[in-house]
């Protein structure tokens, strides 16, 4: 345990439990949309803030979060209005952000070989002003997320329902692909802008796996993440390897693991009961009587998309939210 001593490997566990904490925290509204490669495409794009950095001479985290957020922002407006599909946004962010800051750090006398720090993570060598910069982007990551968990959570699983109760779903997407930008540039000194992404998924499909209900998920996502994390930052010191790859590798691990021990510990057949599919045709609905439990993300009850909405099982029926009822399936 000598190592704890170390004043580097201090602030190295100190942004592994921020970052463990803040990937899942995002990551879980971005998997319940259904963009689990988003992670991917903004790690990419800042590399473009990256290079740019380098070829002006200047700090490389606020140039990354700028341009990520931008880009991110416009990506998400281009869906929204229709004039791109998610997955071409996607592709040209991979493809316009490597190849750019490729093109900006060659310009800037630099190379590939000067990008391998923001790519796979340099965890070991975060310094004092990167832990405080990595510390309050993480603390508003994290207040965002967990405060206003309702409205996303509803705007993440079922747009269309969120706009019928008022919610301001377009600025609450912006909200969600900005803080997924935001935490994305800010773990490129972790795991790396390539790998982050994994720490954005794999702990919030683990959680799902072994708990029930989307408040319960979140939180047990956050501490996956952070047992990855930790786990990854020590061992990288013993093993002198790439703390960022074994981040992932035991995060990865923690999620096979899980498999197996979650249908034991639920009880599920090998073959899961079908409960609904967005491709079924709608069931025949009626208001639900006596029904005065209200549905939402921590109501502890199973949401199931299902025809362009969300469905909660209930006393084995699905029921649905509906003006100020229930639709019963």
């Amino acid at each position: 345990m000598d190592w704890l001593a170390l004043e580097f490997m201090q602030r190295a566990l100190l942004a592994a439990v921020i970052t463990g904490v803040t990937a899942p925290a995002i990551g879980t509204y971005i998997v319940q949309r259904r963009l689990s490669l988003l992670g991917d495409g903004l790690g990419h794009l800042a590399v473009a803030g990256v290079g740019l950095a380098m070829l002006t001479n200047t700090a490389p985290l606020p140039l990354a979060i700028a341009v990520c957020v931008v880009g991110a922002v416009a990506i998400e407006l281009l869906r929204e209005s229709g004039r791109a599909q998610g997955d071409v946004g996607l592709a040209i962010i991979f493809y316009g952000g490597l190849s750019g800051g490729l093109l900006l750090a060659a310009l800037a006398g630099q190379g590939a070989g000067a990008l391998a720090g923001y790519l796979f993570g340099s965890l070991l060598t975060v310094g004092t002003a990167d832990l405080w910069a990595i510390a309050v982007l993480g603390a508003v990551v994290l207040l965002v997320t967990i405060g206003l968990m309702p409205q996303l959570f509803a705007v993440s699983a079922d747009e269309p329902f969120a706009r019928s109760i008022g919610l301001p779903t377009r600025w609450l997407n912006i909200l969600v692909v900005a803080l997924a930008a935001v935490t994305v540039t800010v773990s490129m000194r972790t795991v790396g802008l390539l790998l982050v992404s994994a720490l954005m998924v794999v702990p919030v499909s683990t959680a799902t796996q072994l708990t029930t209900g989307f408040r319960i998920g979140l939180f047990a996502s956050m501490g996956i993440g952070t047992v990855a994390a930790v786990s990854g930052a020590v061992g990288s010191y013993y093993l002198n390897t790439a703390p960022g790859a074994l981040i992932v590798v035991i995060a990865i691990g923690m999620f096979a693991a899980s498999w197996p021990f979650a249908r034991l510990l639920q009880g599920r057949p090998d073959r899961p009961v079908e409960v609904g599919s967005p491709d079924d045709e709608p069931l025949p609905e009626q208001p639900a009587e006596d029904h005065p439990h209200v549905h939402g993300p921590d109501c502890g009850h199973p949401a199931v998309e299902h025809a362009g909405h969300v469905d909660y099982v209930h006393d084995g029926h699905r029921h649905v939210p509906h003006g100020d009822h229930y639709d019963e399936h």
